[in-house]
């Protein structure tokens, strides 16, 4: 039997799409239509970003914990987190929670590793592309990641906050995005790691400039992996 899957969601279009993943993949391994028990828990958005606004990693801390509290007694089995910025309280997370965990990032490292890739650029919000979230996951399997220029973190944040979250698709911003994936293809970058769970609805595969890392969609074949192992 298929362990049941917890799904601890952040923002709403990177939940989606990790539940949509686990779902519609499901079918290949188990058959028609079926796929493992999944729940879901999020807290708003809002009051992820007043902890991280105001610097207050602790309230991130509790707010994961309280979903995987949620998740728990529903009867989730391990969990996973489709938001690559609050995998900075991690650690914290998985040492107070009484559930196994997946690692965003780390699922991600070993993808990179599997297809050849050494030098991924990674993107995503502020706080993850200067954080230690994809620099340690790095570390660990070997990889050399690269980011954009600040002024370029700055507005790819913006874009993140002020359109994606939304699911918002403008044009200039999806061009913009691409432009900062193919100059740091031409700064030797090998691949490109959608590090933002909403970065998949502007960064399509057959479009980029660079083979892609959708970490959303790792994470979810990765819990699909898991939950069918004995």
């Amino acid at each position: 039997m298929a362990k049941h899957i917890g799904i601890v969601g952040c923002s709403a279009p990177g939940a989606a799409l990790c539940y949509q993943t686990i779902c519609s993949e499901g079918a290949a391994i188990m058959g028609p239509h079926a796929h493992p028990e999944i729940s879901m828990h999020t807290h708003p958005l809002s009051k992820y970003m007043d902890y991280i606004y105001g610097d207050m990693w602790e309230g991130v801390v509790n707010l994961m914990l309280s979903s995987a509290s949620k998740l728990e007694s529903a009867g989730a089995d391990f969990l996973i987190c489709p938001d690559n910025t609050i995998h900075e309280v991690f650690d914290d997370v998985e040492a107070k929670s009484s559930l196994p965990w997946l690692h965003i990032a780390r699922e991600v490292a070993k993808e990179a590793v599997l297809r050849g890739f050494a030098r991924p650029a990674v993107l995503g919000t502020r706080y993850l592309m200067t954080g230690s979230v994809y620099s340690e996951a790095c570390k660990l399997y070997d990889l050399n990641p690269a980011i954009p220029a600040e002024p370029d973190m700055e507005r790819i944040n913006r874009i993140i906050f002020s359109e994606l979250v939304y699911a918002e698709i403008i044009q200039e911003s999806k061009k913009y995005i691409h432009d900062q994936i193919r100059m740091l293809g031409e700064k030797g970058c090998d691949c490109v790691v959608l590090g933002c769970t909403e970065l998949p609805l502007i960064v399509l595969p057959d479009e980029s400039p660079l083979p892609v890392l959708d970490s959303t969609r790792i994470l979810s074949r990765a819990a699909l992996k898991y939950a069918m192992e004995n």
